[in-house]
């Protein structure tokens, strides 16, 4: 391996035990995510203190999508350049920040702003913290990329609401809480060894640039459908869920109104886990699949008010979630080299953004117009409906490639062609043509 690429975690106690060293990098995902959707189940009692409409909800939740895509688009490469601990380390500084911002928030332009600082900091930490993960152990580490984000809305928006139901202090605990794990894990970060050197170009990565490893353009064409058609199911639980529960159930506890993208988010990790060693794309047809007959059904239920039925749909249309994202990481990102991997990943975030704030801004905005949360969750559900069957009209069109034909004329067996010193295949065959 060349010094650009070299794994060296020679030295430190993170070195003497990597799986702690990725169980670390993988918390800083959960608990990013966490934060993420903390706000959620507080949506309520800021509409009742500030007197808020439902549209307002969707722009505050669409600032933290419009402010991660931003830090992405800036920040998603740049620690290929200047390795992954000190991106980490000032990510993890902005995210205090934002949550100081949270704590002491008495309008909604400052829950404005605490998300967009949020958004900065989620944005410029996922790609330095995944392929981070990917540089401890390419396998293990795409499977953490997969189910960590998951876990880490799940957890969020369920202590969330367990803070804002059962504890004292509701709009200020939970931020206090993962300040602390936001610390914890600083203090960790400082005790890795960086996983990459250091290459010159950081300045040229922060301009913005989409341009992709050619050895990952088709997988990513693959792909990217599907990445954007399941996280726009996150935007419909993040942005109207909560009050078409409160709606069907008649209850306006924040348990319940977080139940929905909790169950969402929660049941996605099932197939990341039951599905890890199942063909790339044979999972990423599994989770269009999934995401239709789920959000099918999530549609039917708003309209017959059957709380029920939707939280049925809700678990469906999850492990279509948690399929289609594992899908998608996994047809991808095995393909790029290390320098490579924070812009890739970084890349693939932004299709998963868009894809989330996006339509739930369109949500909100549609909430007003026709002046009901229920007739807005169902067009937003059909929408997520033509997008599933779009992304799944693409994967059926796009066939896989066939293997080339072998040479007429066989070749001399040399142990340098095509292998690395330790005899591995130094190119990965391409998923998206599995």
């Amino acid at each position: 391996m060349t010094g650009a690429t070299m794994p060296d975690l020679r030295g430190r106690p993170a070195s003497r035990h990597p799986t702690a060293a990725l169980l670390l990098l993988a918390s800083i995902v959960v608990t990013l995510l966490a934060a993420s959707a903390a706000p959620t189940p507080l949506y309520a009692t800021y509409a009742a203190e500030w007197h808020f409409s439902p549209i307002t909800t969707t722009v505050v939740f669409g600032t933290y999508a419009l402010a991660v895509l931003v830090s992405l688009l800036l920040l998603g490469r740049i620690s290929d350049h200047l390795g992954r601990r000190p991106v980490l380390l000032v990510s993890l500084g902005i995210a205090v920040a934002a949550m100081i911002v949270f704590l002491t928030a008495g309008s909604v332009p400052a829950l404005l702003v605490a998300r967009a600082v949020q958004g900065v900091a989620t944005g410029a930490a996922i790609g330095a913290v995944g392929a981070g993960m990917l540089d401890l152990h390419k396998e293990r580490g795409a499977l953490a990329n997969s189910v960590a984000p998951g876990i880490g809305t799940a957890v969020g928006v369920v202590g969330s609401a367990a803070v804002v139901q059962f504890l004292p202090f509701p709009t200020h605990l939970i931020y206090l809480l993962l300040i602390a794990a936001y610390l914890a894990q600083a203090i960790g970060v400082l005790l890795l060894r960086e996983t990459v050197t250091r290459a010159p170009g950081a300045l040229r990565s922060l301009r913005p640039e989409l341009s992709l490893p050619r050895a990952t353009r088709g997988a990513v064409a693959v792909a990217a459908p599907v990445l954007f058609a399941v996280w726009s199911l996150v935007g419909f639980y993040g942005a109207l869920a909560p009050g078409i529960v409160a709606g069907m159930a008649h209850s306006h506890a924040p348990l319940l109104g977080g139940l929905g993208l909790f169950l969402a988010a929660a049941v996605g990790t099932v197939p990341v886990l039951a599905l890890r060693t199942v063909p790339a794309r044979t999972v990423l047809h599994l989770g269009t699949i999934g995401l239709l007959a789920g959000i099918a059904l999530v549609v039917g239920s708003v309209s017959a008010g059957s709380a029920v039925g939707f939280f049925v749909g809700t678990a469906i249309a999850g492990l279509g979630f948690g399929a289609g994202f594992q899908g998608g990481i996994r047809t991808v990102v095995p393909l790029a080299a290390p320098h490579e991997r924070a812009g890739v990943l970084s890349l693939l975030y932004i299709v998963c953004y868009l894809g989330m704030g996006g339509p739930a801004v369109l949500g909100g905005v549609l909430a007003v117009r026709l002046g009901s949360l229920p007739a807005a969750a169902r067009d937003y559900g059909i929408g997520v409906l033509v997008l599933g069957a779009l992304a799944l009209a693409g994967l059926l069109l796009r066939r896989p490639r066939r293997p080339a034909a072998p040479s007429p004329r066989p070749e001399p067996v040399r142990a340098t062609v095509g292998a690395t010193a330790s005899g591995c295949p130094d190119r990965l065959p391409d998923p998206a043509g599995e």
